[in-house]
């Protein structure tokens, strides 16, 4: 279940050839009746096609339906912006493709105009010369702007629009909803021929029930001598549902399960380890009556929290995370053999010890092995930033090895979301953050991320694995200022571990720079350099040798005795 206000939308439209042969204009609505309208929201989508361009109605309709359609395909983790964006890139480069396949027919371009509602903002997104509207409190704003470039008093061309180029330039506007807002588009059929302050009388009079008005507006352009389609959509803001607390209520449906112990049972589930305990939660290894050969854990809430629906909404979210993520290094959810009948969620057992554990048993790993281990945790990540989600909370008692060295990658208790971050809710939300000494300096800072933030937790996990120690040090932990950030310094972890090449370190050195502007552009970058020395990262060779290639000095120093001991063996005989 999905936390978030309750939009209440009135809508109506309609759309009309008008005088010309046939309607190149099209439109379309979607409002979802389930928890995408929490997550994605309700889209208004109208376009007008070129009619210089004789595909121009194959661009409108392709545009219209496909955004409806693969903009609620798009991760729920996403944001507005991001999912709007990428399914809009992917529909340009189609017409485009299209176009150029059929250049004899002028190519296939289209204005297009996007309003998606979303708990308690609206998204804009806009290209051409069709037009967002917004009444509110009797007062009429045009919040797009008309692309065209004007050749002479009547007449006017397209300066922008799908399909015309692949570099696409789409403008986009995000604007706070109040109830009663009145949100209007348009193709230039009616706008070119209805003034604006007419507009504006026309939508404050507009009765309740939209039903009917959109074909209204239209029949008084085909009036006012309207040459061109006519299409206009109207969506009207009922209520934000801020103060609908029926459904946070509806989260304590299953009440806490009570702290457990080995051999008792919930929903057939017996309790066969208890994993972990702690203030906010439980997890167990459990196995169900039907399944005695399959080991699951099972993570409970802790009854602390049973009237915290900030807590359970976070708890909630764990298990939602787990659901969406799907990689070989992460964690999977189990699906629960019949319904729950308390508060919990299921997910794979994995064998293995966390990486702590893994780190105290080898004082001295071989490097290729730990560079080896780095790649699993950086796919892990990888898959959640694949989703727009940070986990947070990257160290190594969240990460578990087993003997084949594999890695998975659990606990979304600290993850940040940015696409659920949109959603409003009538409560305040927890903020985890993750643990200090692992987490990179700008959340002792600011308390916000990036993926440049768990770029520096995986490196230091890295770190640690190598040298057993914390790269800045045990004063890191309680830095939370500018100034103590600045009085640390790095160690290279050859001055720990001499078998740790320098070109290696510098490496780290790069990915635990305290400024996140100075770490890598991308993991793929970092997992190069761990794998490759990089000659920019390259010591000054004035460096002892011994610095700046411990493993070869070493190799050397072995080399020279293992002939001197032959020498003097020979020499005895």
């Amino acid at each position: 279940m999905v936390l978030g206000n309750r939009l209440r939308l009135s809508v109506d439209q309609a759309s009309n050839r008008g005088v010309k042969p046939r309607n190149e204009d099209c439109i379309g609505i979607r409002i979802p009746d389930d928890d995408a309208l929490a997550l994605k929201g309700a889209c208004a989508v109208i376009a007008d096609g070129v009619s210089a361009a004789t595909a121009g109605k194959e661009a409108s309709e392709a545009c219209v339906t496909g955004f409806l359609s693969d903009y609620y395909c798009t991760p729920d983790s996403w944001t507005v912006k991001h999912s709007a964006h990428k399914v809009l890139m992917a529909l340009n480069q189609w017409l485009c493709s299209q176009g150029q396949r059929s250049a004899d027919e002028g190519g296939y371009i289209t204005t297009l105009s996007t309003l998606i509602l979303k708990s308690t903002q609206a998204h804009l997104f806009h290209v051409g010369d069709s037009r967002v509207y917004r009444l509110r409190q009797g007062s009429l704003e045009q919040l797009t702007t008309d692309h065209q470039v004007r050749v002479r008093r009547d007449l006017t061309y397209l300066a922008r629009a799908m399909g015309m180029t692949m570099n696409l330039e789409i403008d986009y506007r995000v604007l706070d909803l109040e109830a009663g807002d009145l949100f209007l588009l348009t193709t230039d059929g009616i706008h070119d021929v209805i003034a604006h302050t007419e507009l504006t009388d026309w939508l404050a009079g507009l009765p309740e029930p939209l039903h009917g008005c959109a074909s209204e507006l239209m029949q008084t352009a085909l009036t006012r001598g309207s040459d061109d389609n006519l299409s206009c959509q109207l969506i009207r803001v009922d209520s934000l549902g801020l103060d609908d607390r029926s459904q946070f209520e509806s989260l304590s449906r299953l009440p806490f399960p009570p702290p457990l112990s080995v051999g008792q049972s919930i929903d057939g589930y017996t309790v066969e380890q208890i994993l972990h305990e702690s203030t906010r939660s439980q997890t167990y290894r459990v196995r169900h009556a039907d399944r005695p050969d399959r080991d699951l854990v099972m993570k409970t809430p802790s009854v602390n929290f049973d009237d915290d629906p900030a807590y359970i909404e976070r708890f909630l979210l764990e298990e939602w995370i787990a659901a969406r993520i799907q990689s070989p290094n992460v964690v999977r959810k189990v699906d629960p053999e019949q319904a729950p009948s308390r508060l919990y969620y299921l997910t794979e057992y994995v064998p293995g010890v966390p990486l702590s554990q893994w780190i105290r048993d080898h004082t001295r790993p071989d490097i290729n092995r730990v560079v080896a281990i780095v790649e699993h945790i950086v796919k892990a990540v990888r898959a959640l930033h694949r989703k727009e989600t940070l986990h947070q909370d990257i160290k190594p008692d969240n990460l578990l090895i087993d003997n084949d060295d594999h890695v998975t990658l659990v606990d979304f208790g600290s993850c940040w979301i940015p696409g659920i971050q949109e959603i409003q809710v009538p409560i305040e939300r927890e903020r985890a953050l993750g643990t200090a000494r692992y987490s990179a300096p700008e959340y002792a800072l600011t308390g916000r991320g990036s993926e440049r933030s768990e770029q520096f937790s995986v490196a230091l996990v890295a770190y640690e694995m190598l040298t057993g120690k914390h790269p800045y040090g045990e004063k890191y932990e309680n830095a939370a200022s500018p100034a103590s950030f600045a009085r640390l310094t790095y160690t290279p972890a050859y001055e720990l571990n001499p078998l740790v090449p320098v070109w290696l370190d510098g490496a780290l050195r790069k990915a635990l720079q305290l400024d996140p502007r100075r770490r890598y552009e991308s993991f793929s970058e970092w997992v190069g350099d761990l794998k490759t020395p990089n000659p920019r990262l390259m010591p000054d060779q004035s460096l002892p040798l011994a610095e700046r290639n411990p493993v070869l000095l070493w190799q050397g120093i072995s080399a020279i005795l293992l002939m001197a001991l032959v020498a003097s063996l020979v020499w005895s005989y």
